[in-house]
């Protein structure tokens, strides 16, 4: 939950953006950190009165510096004026005193040159024409861009914790980030607040960096996170999570809101018959209601990061969207009203949703996307329904979808005022948390009452398919060990940048059970930090680099399989929130995150061997004479290409390399939906041609002999021989009926 500042940016983590807020409104837990005393304040000064004092003095100080530097030389930094005429004034105005000079030999061997330090904060103080993102010629320290320089001493350094760099126009407050990726600060634009006259935003300032906020509190003894900022920053991680419970109810909620608006409304007839009959299942619909979800919560998300609509729209498509189209709009429409019968909201959002599966809206400055948005081609087409899409041809009344907007939309915490879900920094560690807990629910359809519940019961999804969410911490130790020496390795052995480009590319990482994509999110930001560091020579490349290099890495690195649906389908958004790029299609992550179980597949090489004959071992059911026998006759009848059938062996391994090759050009990013959908629509091709149907089939028929029902009334077992009747289509149609029905119960993925 956060506020929106024009000035004030978070990057990598270094604090939850609900900070920001709760210390404008006054909701911290502690009064006393906020206390005139707290701010060594006396007499009746607050800490507003001192701000507006501060304020008052450095509007002049601000105004008589840039009016100086505007003579500066062209390409020179202009530190010493900055330094001399503006951020020593700032800092004293902020209790700091007069800043010394960072004492010679503090930082080493020289290769941190910081300019100032007061006690235990570094203070790095440069002029405006430096950048802090990039490497300065002529500026001292510049074989490192100030930003990575700063960072690193912070994190190599125990007796540091945060730090100040400022070139004039931006105050970053650093915070040491090894347990992070990249860098980790809060960036004040002095030039939007100072110019723009933006005050509350210059308040937020001067509580967060006033001195009282980094000073120990226990004394020179005491640790630098015994101070003030430390104590913030837990209790809002520690809020963060009481109000990541609250989006986990708020997204139930929502989903029974849509189920039981649909259920109600009367346009759905076709809908309900459906369930009614059977032609549907609860499950199925549950299955539509999350994807749904995703969708608003992309929007959500998309949309706050001013990352949904297409950049090249004209003002006024963009300006008609956000005044009548956008999930803003409908979410602060759901705090002040209640809603009526009339479908004209969610028939607005669905003209969206569609626009973004279809062929885009130029009058709305919708883009096409594809990907989650496009009509599910898993969902069953029904009698009477209006659309391909499920949810999507369906009504819903006003009342329920605002109050399924207002679920997903909002927070009430104890003690707090109702507060709006931080969906700009929503990350795949909260999407995948929030999935987690929904597996726990089991859905009802309630058609005598039209409604549509969620409940927790034993036999729930999590259970039943083992699905446990990895915490942050253990994917990161895993990535250190497995993934960080292959870009050590690809980098350190490449000729020049643009061969580190190529080696670090060709990099893949697979999850075979990738679940809600937390583990595949964390590999791709290793990737693409390595990879926008090799393109723009930057220790500590920028966060705009680093997200163009993430949609490269997420469509040629990352692949991905999970036996649960939905799970896939959430690593998709996770991803294509990671990757997501204006105006540019998502459909490439479907040929990527696969739905099978991964542990039960086959190779070419293994197929060719034949059956095991310990692959008709009995399992619990089994008749164990029978199983006895099957294994005889499958031993008798040698491998699958045994005798004259292994002269073709080669022959029969080259189609699979041949089909393996053009699967692979149908994998990857394209700019254009039109051209994704043409190679999805390729891919699809493929994958339903005959040749590949028969041979998935045989593979199928290999891995089924080890779940195979042995008992004497159970159809014809897949032995060798029937594997090499199934090369000229002669085997029974019992035995494949079978191998189809264990092949989509057990999800087999080779």
């Amino acid at each position: 939950m956060s506020a929106t500042f024009q000035g004030v940016r978070i990057v990598g983590g270094v604090v939850p953006p609900a900070l920001l807020g709760r210390i404008q409104s006054g909701e911290v837990s502690d009064p006393a950190s906020l206390s005139p005393a707290s701010y060594h304040l006396v007499g009746t000064e607050t800490p507003r009165d001192a701000a507006s004092r501060a304020w008052a003095y450095l509007r002049g100080a601000w105004t008589a510096w840039r009016a100086e530097d505007e003579s500066r030389t062209p390409g020179t930094a202009g530190t010493g004026a900055a330094r001399d005429k503006w951020l020593l004034p700032l800092l004293r105005t902020l209790d700091y005193g007069q800043v010394p000079a960072m004492p010679a030999g503090e930082t080493g061997d020289g290769a941190h040159p910081i300019s100032h330090l007061w006690g235990h904060v570094p203070v790095h103080l440069l002029g405006p024409g430096v950048d802090l993102d990039r490497r300065n010629p002529g500026v001292r320290g510049a074989a490192r861009a100030p930003q990575a320089m700063v960072q690193e001493f912070l994190n190599i350094r125990d007796d540091y914790l945060w730090a100040i760099v400022s070139n004039g126009l931006r105050l970053r407050l650093l915070r040491d980030s090894t347990a992070l990726a990249g860098s980790a600060y809060l960036e004040f634009d002095l030039e939007a607040i100072f110019d723009g006259e933006l005050y509350a935003e210059f308040l937020l300032l001067w509580q967060l960096v006033h001195v009282s906020r980094l000073e120990k509190r226990g004394g020179h003894e005491a640790s630098p996170a015994d101070c003030w900022l430390e104590s913030w920053r837990g209790e809002a991680v520690d809020a963060g999570t009481r109000a990541l419970n609250q989006l986990r109810d708020g997204v139930e909620s929502a989903l029974q809101s849509l189920g039981s608006g649909i259920l109600r409304h009367q346009s759905n007839r076709w809908l309900v018959d459906a369930l009614h009959k059977g032609a549907i299942t609860d499950r199925q619909f549950h299955t539509a209601l999350l994807r749904t979800a995703y969708r608003l919560l992309f929007c959500f998300v998309a949309e706050d990061r001013d990352s949904l609509l297409d950049p090249a729209s004209a003002p006024d498509a963009v300006d008609r969207y956000r005044r009548y189209f956008s999930t803003a709009r409908l979410r602060r429409l759901s705090r002040s009203r209640a809603g009526g019968p009339h479908p004209d909201l969610w028939q607005s959002m669905r003209l969206v949703l569609r626009g973004l599966g279809g062929d885009g809206i130029a009058q709305l400055a919708v883009p096409a996307l594809g990907g989650l948005f496009d009509p599910s081609s898993r969902e069953p087409k029904l009698p009477g329904q209006p659309y391909p899409d499920l949810i999507l041809g369906a009504e819903i009344a006003n009342t329920d979808f605002l109050s399924a907007i207002r679920a997903l939309g909002w927070v009430s915490m104890r003690g707090q005022r109702i507060q709006p879900v931080d969906y700009r920094h929503l990350g795949a560690e909260e999407l995948g948390s929030v999935y987690e807990s929904l597996l726990e629910l089991v859905p009802r359809v309630d058609l005598a009452e039209h409604t549509f519940t969620l409940e927790q019961v034993a036999g729930n999804e999590r259970k039943t398919t083992g699905s446990y969410y990895t915490p942050p911490a253990l994917v990161s130790a895993l990535l250190d060990t497995a993934l960080d020496p292959l870009l050590d390795d690809a980098v350190k052995n490449a000729a020049d940048a643009t061969d580190a480009q190529q080696r670090l590319l060709a990099i893949t990482v697979c999850d075979p059970a990738s679940g809600s994509g937390g583990f595949l999110v964390a590999a791709a930001r290793r990737i693409a930090a390595r990879l926008a560091a090799v393109r723009s020579g930057e220790d500590q490349p920028t966060p705009a680099d680093v997200q163009h290099a993430l949609r490269d890495v997420v469509g040629r690195c990352i692949y991905g399989v999970d036996i649960n649906e939905l799970a896939a389908d959430l690593a998709k958004v996770s991803l294509w929130l990671e990757a997501l790029e204006p105006g540019k299609p998502l459909g490439f992550l479907d040929a990527r995150i696969k739905v099978g179980n991964a542990l039960l597949g086959t190779t070419p090489a293994l197929l060719a061997a034949g059956v095991p004959d310990d692959a008709f071992k009995p399992l619990e059911g089994d008749d164990k004479e029978y199983a006895k026998a099957i294994r005889k006759r499958n031993k008798s009848e040698g491998g699958a290409f045994s005798g004259q059938n292994a002269l073709f062996l080669g022959a029969a391994q080259d189609p699979v390399e041949k089909l393996a090759r053009q699967r692979r050009t149908l994998v990857g990013a394209l700019d254009d939906v039109a051209g994704e959908r043409a190679r999805a629509q390729a891919l699809r091709d493929l994958e339903s041609s005959d040749e590949v149907v028969a041979r998935r089939r045989r593979a199928d028929a290999w891995v089924s002999a080890f779940v195979w029902p042995l008992h004497v009334e159970s159809p014809e077992p897949p032995t060798n021989m029937v594997l090499r009747m199934m090369e000229d289509g002669a085997a029974p149609s019992t035995t494949t009926a079978e191998i189809d029905r264990l092949a989509l119960e057990y999800r087999f993925f080779h």
